[in-house]
């Protein structure tokens, strides 16, 4: 592996820690035709016209579709030299003169030569437009992943960055170079898979990973080793922390904890994102209509991260000492860095689908070590990303947003609706501990207006105003979430309004309203269904939630009950229906096995943790299935016995027992 350049050859031609627009792949040289492609690269790259510290051009490996073909095509060993020789000399016929580095290498056994053309310090430079001798001089500019002649504004605008560096790649001159820590910098080329890090001399290293720069005499480090190599970059560069404030709910504002992150930038970011994941609430639910589990989280960490390292990439380190911040409260981070973007960006480039301009970045070292880190992608690619995960996690969309005179810019990703329920419920139910009713319902109000497609919400605040007797109220809320984009099929907010409505002896409207229940839902929520079918007097659509709700049921005692006495009914049914002449063998065996089914799912809710009257509930509607089946009197004796026992004020049990022993005598 090489120890000349501060990549790893095959992350290099993989496009992994440099995007592939800054890599230009030749399959074989030539003078005449590649030799004028690679010379106009390499001024291109030494103008860095979008500050992405140049890139790489390789000879010897073919492409195919923008991918490296490997195992490469290879250079004759004899010939490479040569080729050296022949592209240090037309350099210097560049103007001003640069010279890039030049890394033979050996891939898969077979050899390929790597030009690294970092940005210039000198720029603009100027190469011959053709190979012959007095040929005119032109500036050259990458576009993409393209080497184009600088033209009209491109020109211009080129002309406008003239021997200007930006500022994490200038020279620190009051600085000595032993504020590098050699550990740091070895820690980082092991991460990118580097073979400099085998290099003993530290200065060598340093000059290799062009983090100093030669100033009268004796090296300086340049502000991108300070910011990334130095214990304590605040030294120099005040507001280079990140500050993560997490606010209370309530409207206080109080700061419930606030985290500082210090330290080179990599590992400040390293750090305040596993801190933010670590806050992240998730959640997995059991979808109705096939065997998956979706999950969602309260923020997704690919939008956190993103926004986070596109602040701490394009943030200014010589400006105001403001640091990178973020605040978390209960519906929203937003991740503020300071100033705003560079000249060029405009609120509609933010937008979804938009495509940003190719400006040049504010930090091209910064982002170089981020990109080698894997902590930031390619150009242009960050904002999209974060509307992506968003997206795909179900949240509301990101807002980015600066100010006209562009002194911040600041990126907002809203909570994940489920989880602002989630935090509004945790709310109320601690208000309510304190007695503060009327302000836990506000609580639940206030973030029912913000999300009304919010099942959970919905579905609290409908079953909180009915507890009140604010019936009218509970309609209102429940018209609106039914109305809200995004609230199809829920089921929970119908069930609740529905169980409200028999709580008033509206029956019939109750029924009006379950008719809206959605062909899919969650097991629960079909349980819950089920329930409140059977008190709207419709046991057959009862009984058909209560199968869909599966093994649901059998987690709960009131719902295995209540499907057991659904059965019962059903049964009963069947027998009232019977006419007087004979009665088919279908009807007496559909009869039969509603009735065993009944038999085993009062057993089971006898086993279970149940109160007492729910228990003599069961006992009592066993004995009667007993007896319906023909068992042995003493059964059904036993079972009557018990449901008096636990219950002996209930008139009711006496009374059916003695008159099933009057009919047995």
């Amino acid at each position: 592996m090489s120890a000349i350049l501060p990549i790893n050859i095959r992350e290099l031609l993989h496009f992994r820690g440099v995007e592939s627009a800054r890599v230009e792949l030749k399959k074989s040289w030539d003078e005449k035709t590649t030799g004028l492609q690679v010379l106009h690269a390499i001024c291109a790259f030494a103008n860095d016209f979008q500050n992405l510290n140049g890139g790489y051009v390789v000879l010897g490996v073919a492409e195919t579709g923008g991918v490296a073909e490997l195992p490469p095509v290879g250079l004759d060993p004899a010939a490479i030299e040569g080729i050296q020789r022949w592209i240090r000399g037309r350099c210097n016929q560049l103007d001003p003169v640069y010279q890039p580095v030049l890394s033979p290498e050996m891939v898969d056994d077979r050899h390929i030569l790597v030009i690294w053309a970092p940005g210039s310090e000198s720029r603009v430079h100027r190469a011959p437009r053709s190979l012959d001798k007095g040929a005119e001089h032109r500036a050259y500019v990458r576009l993409g992943a393209e080497t184009v002649e600088a033209k009209g504004d491109i020109e211009r605008e080129l002309m406008a960055l003239t021997a200007k560096v930006p500022y994490d790649d200038r020279r620190a001159t009051d600085v000595a170079v032993e504020k590098l820590r050699i550990g740091r910098v070895r820690e980082f080329l092991s991460d990118i898979k580097s073979a400099l890090s085998d290099e003993q001399e530290s200065l060598e290293v340093y000059r290799r990973l062009k983090i100093v720069s030669p100033v009268n005499g004796h090296y300086a480090p340049r502000n991108a080793g300070l910011l990334f190599f130095s214990d304590d970059p605040e030294e120099w560069f005040r507001g280079a922390r990140i500050e993560v404030v997490q606010f209370a709910a309530d409207a206080s504002g109080n700061v419930l904890e606030e985290r500082v992150f210090r330290g080179p930038l990599h590992h400040q970011l390293r750090e305040a994102i596993g801190y933010l994941q670590s806050l992240s609430t998730q959640h997995l639910q059991k979808l109705p209509d096939r065997p998956e589990v979706k999950g969602w989280v309260s923020f997704p960490l690919p939008a956190m991260e993103e926004a986070l390292v596109n602040a701490i990439y394009h943030r200014s380190y010589d400006g105001e000492p403001e640091p990178t911040k973020v605040y978390l409260y209960p519906d929203r981070i937003e991740v503020i860095s300071y100033p705003g973007p560079v000249p060029g960006i405009r609120p509609e480039h933010l937008a979804p689908g938009a495509r940003v301009p190719p400006v040049p970045a504010r930090n091209r070292r910064v982002g170089e070590f981020l990109k080698e880190l894997r902590l930031a992608e390619g150009r242009g690619t960050g904002i999209p990303k974060v509307y992506r995960a968003m997206q795909q996690n179900g949240s509301p969309l990101p807002r980015f947003s600066f100010d006209t005179d562009r002194t911040y810019f600041q990126v907002t990703l809203p909570a994940h609706p489920e989880y602002v329920a989630i935090v509004a419920l945790r709310d109320a139910a601690h208000m309510r501990a304190i007695g503060e009713e009327h302000a836990a319902t506000e609580r639940i109000e206030a973030a029912f207006t913000e999300h009304p497609a919010s099942e959970t919400l919905a579905t609290a605040l409908i079953e909180d105003l009915a507890a009140q007797g604010r019936l009218t109220g509970a309609a209102e809320v429940f018209d609106r979430f039914m109305a809200s984009p995004g609230s199809v099929g829920g089921a929970r907010p119908i069930i609740a309004f529905a169980k409200a409505l028999l709580d008033d002896r509206q029956d019939m409207e109750a029924k009006r309203i379950l008719d809206k229940l959605p062909a899919m839902m969650s097991a629960e929520a079909a349980s819950d269904a089920a329930i409140a079918e059977r008190r709207a007097g419709r046991q057959e659509l009862a009984h058909r939630y209560f199968d869909r709700a599966g093994d649901e049921v059998y987690r709960d005692v009131r719902a295995l009950h209540e499907f057991a006495q659904t059965k019962i009914w059903l049964a009963e049914k069947q027998r009232q229906a019977r006419p007087k002449k004979r009665t088919s063998p279908y009807q007496r065996d559909a009869r039969q096995r509603l009735l065993r089914e009944a038999q085993e799912m009062l057993k089971r809710v006898l086993q279970m943790d149940a109160p007492p009257t729910r228990l003599a509930w069961a006992w009592f509607d066993l004995g009667r299935v007993l007896n319906w089946m023909r068992a042995p009197w003493r059964e059904i004796e036993r079972a009557f016995n018990h449901a008096i026992d636990l219950q002996p004020n209930e008139v009711r049990f006496r009374e059916t027992f003695d008159r099933i022993r009057a009919a047995r005598r």
